[in-house]
């Protein structure tokens, strides 16, 4: 098994990045998390995840307050939510950010 992880930085300050982390075997994705964060008062916060825990693939909306909301996803296989996540993140990470922020206010 192969197991990587890396960082792709969105914006242009470096405050925002989503994290790729998955298992392979001979081609085949085993397992994965993909998750947007941003920097905020000097630390890492997560934001959204997607993952296969609990066996099955769903996305987590984090709150600020710690609670969690999970929808589970029907993907044909991982490869195929590898690149759905990755995409849905790199395309709305600004909005799940201000969603997040509006949380944190109230």
């Amino acid at each position: 098994m192969n197991e990587k992880e890396f960082f792709i930085y969105l914006g242009n300050r470096f405050n925002d990045r989503i994290r790729l982390r998955f298992e392979k075997d001979k081609g085949e994705i085993l397992d994965l998390v993909i998750q947007y964060e941003a920097l905020m008062s000097d630390k890492w916060v997560a934001i959204v995840r997607y993952d296969c825990a609990h066996g099955f693939f769903h996305r987590d909306l984090l709150h600020p307050n710690g609670d969690k909301e999970k929808k589970v996803l029907d993907v044909p296989n991982l490869k195929f939510a590898f690149s759905f996540a990755k995409q849905d993140l790199e395309d709305k990470w600004e909005w799940y950010k201000e969603q997040y922020l509006k949380k944190l206010k109230k």
